[in-house]
């Protein structure tokens, strides 16, 4: 049986484009930790649990807001981290599930003492993974969502509306623009190796 239309749904579905994975991404993380609990403990950690450390931006006092005080204390640094490996976009669920269990490790009478944000940067964007919902943050899965916190425009990561402020500072920005110049050599670099590797097995 004929049915109307049938010849353009038929045409519309042929040039459907085809689903394609993305580009990898670049692996970074934001810390919040207890100054009694050394940097370099941490550091040491994330690179056993992910891979080597690349990039720390400065170590600025915590000061943007008291959210994280009752539980952590008001003693707090803030430091961005980029690691050097490359992960797979849809990998943040299982990253963010591995950074809550490494916090585990520097609890004190069961309030935490750091604090894990990883994220991915590609090209476009830096995505924070988050348990906490939001207007603007996507769900994955397993309770945690997606939350876009910067764009790359105009030559530079801009900050949005809901950016935490201490991510739309301009030391904060420099630095992310400078994870994402390494990665985008990173990209570069492995693209150009995959290419060689089908040559060599065509």
């Amino acid at each position: 049986m004929h049915r109307p239309g049938a010849e353009h749904q038929k045409t519309s579905e042929s040039n459907q484009g085809h689903s394609t994975a993305p580009d990898p991404g670049k692996l970074v993380t934001g810390l919040i930790h207890a100054r009694h609990i050394p940097l370099e403990e941490i550091i040491s950690e994330l690179e056993w649990t992910f891979c080597k450390v690349e990039m720390l931006s400065d170590t600025r006092p915590f000061s943007w807001t008291s959210y994280y005080t009752r539980e952590m204390g008001k003693r707090l640094d803030r430091v961005f981290v980029a690691f050097n490996c490359l992960v797979e976009q849809d990998s943040l669920v299982d990253v963010k599930e591995a950074a809550i269990g490494l916090e585990e490790k520097w609890k004190e009478a069961g309030n935490r003492r750091v604090n894990i944000d990883p994220g991915i940067i590609t090209a476009e964007r830096l995505v924070l993974a988050t348990t906490k919902n939001f207007t603007h943050r996507i769900y994955l899965q397993r309770g945690i969502y997606a939350d876009l916190t910067l764009i790359f425009q105009k030559g530079g990561f801009r900050p949005l509306e809901w950016t935490y402020p201490d991510y739309r500072e301009e030391w904060s920005l420099e630095f992310w623009d400078k994870v994402r110049k390494q990665y985008m050599g990173q990209l570069r670099a492995e693209n150009a190796r995959q290419l060689t590797l089908g040559e060599t097995h065509a």
